[in-house]
């Protein structure tokens, strides 16, 4: 790949001495389980002993897929735009959980296969109109992967300039569960029936005609599992690369990624194979019920902060789980240690010290 970027490596130090920070703090230690550990990683990413993840940004690339004409989808490929419209006038999930949260929201149109008004929230920046249909042809040739990429890391790069503290990267794309399953079974080794889902809401037939189509497609494209780039070109979409852009440019800036469910955490498979530290700044905040999360989860190697049963996408479920985020981080920022509070610590007894 041509684009190349630096990441760091996390500040393992700074990790260390906020875990033995956060002992110091007016609780027993450990009572707040899991949300200990997941401050000590932020200080880690940020190498910041009392690091802030306020404000949030919310990136939302948009884009269609040629693969749709195979019947792959539910609804039809004009509901992308529509939809893209939808986040535009606030009245989308994402847009409401953004909103809940103090995010500042942006919509990028990296490939939706239509013209959409311009508006102040939105970035045109078209790859193209769609990818093609990857059963029939590449979806997209490797400079085209490449711009989409670069595109994604440009518009983090953006963001964060203006102030944002904590990347959550959404997509709209209808059919997108189906690039994002030929993506995972291409950079895995899990069957495909075991990872395809239903995505906006197929019935059982139609996810076997899916399953069928993915796998045909894989068996003509040949991606090779060991070139996340020609993985993207040959069955990926404009949107996914975008995000895998905008993740490594964030990673590379010391900006943790809220990472959503399945289409989300596929993109952060690709980030992850294209630049490996940039899974380090990496948070998984849900376990979306789309079919193949569990396994890209697991190849990333994380945990996901909530599990509701959430398969929308947009990057609604990250932003639900932002809260917890913020408040990993409020209790470094905010909690009394026992010494300030004038609050006595645990006694120690003989036999805890032999």
């Amino acid at each position: 790949m041509s684009i190349r970027i630096e990441i760091p490596e996390l500040n393992k130090a700074v990790k260390q001495d906020t875990l033995k920070y956060i002992d110091t703090l007016t609780k027993p230690p450990g009572s707040l389980g899991k949300l200990e550990e997941l401050a000590a990683e932020i200080a880690a990413m940020t190498a910041k002993p009392f690091p802030i993840v306020t404000p949030p940004g919310v990136l939302i690339f948009a884009g269609d897929h040629g693969i749709v004409e195979e019947g792959v989808s539910a609804f039809p490929q004009e509901v992308t735009a529509q939809m893209v419209q939808n986040f535009l006038t606030g009245g989308a999930a994402i847009s409401v959980f953004s909103r809940q949260i103090g995010a500042k929201l942006e919509i990028v149109d990296v490939g939706v296969a239509a013209e959409i008004a311009s508006h102040a929230d939105l970035h045109v920046e078209k790859v193209g109109f769609g990818t093609r249909n990857f059963l029939k042809e590449d979806a997209m040739t490797g400079s085209e992967a490449e711009a989409a990429i670069a595109i994604g890391m440009n518009r983090a790069f953006v963001m964060i300039d203006h102030g944002v503290k904590c990347l959550i990267v959404g997509e709209m794309g209808i059919g997108n569960t189906t690039p994002s399953t030929a993506i995972l079974a291409s950079l895995s080794d899990a069957p495909i029936d075991k990872i395809v889902g239903a995505g906006t809401g197929l019935s059982n037939d139609a996810i076997a005609v899916k399953a069928r189509v993915i796998a045909e497609a894989i068996s003509k494209r040949q991606p090779d599992r060991h070139d996340p780039l020609d993985v993207l070109s040959k069955v990926g979409g404009f949107e996914i690369a975008a995000m895998a852009g905008a993740m490594m440019a964030a990673a590379s800036r010391r900006v943790p990624v809220l990472v959503d469910g399945f289409i989300s955490t596929v993109a952060a498979l690709v980030a992850t194979r294209l630049e490996p530290n940039s899974n380090d700044y990496m948070i998984v905040g849900h376990a979306s019920a789309e079919r193949g999360h569990e396994t890209a989860v697991k190849m990333l190697n994380k945990t996901p902060l909530l599990q509701l049963g959430f398969r929308l996408g947009e990057g609604s479920g990250a932003a639900v789980a932002f809260p917890i985020v913020q408040a990993a981080t409020l209790m470094l920022n905010e909690m009394a240690t026992f010494e300030t509070a004038g609050i006595a610590e645990k006694t120690v007894r003989k036999e805890e010290v032999r």
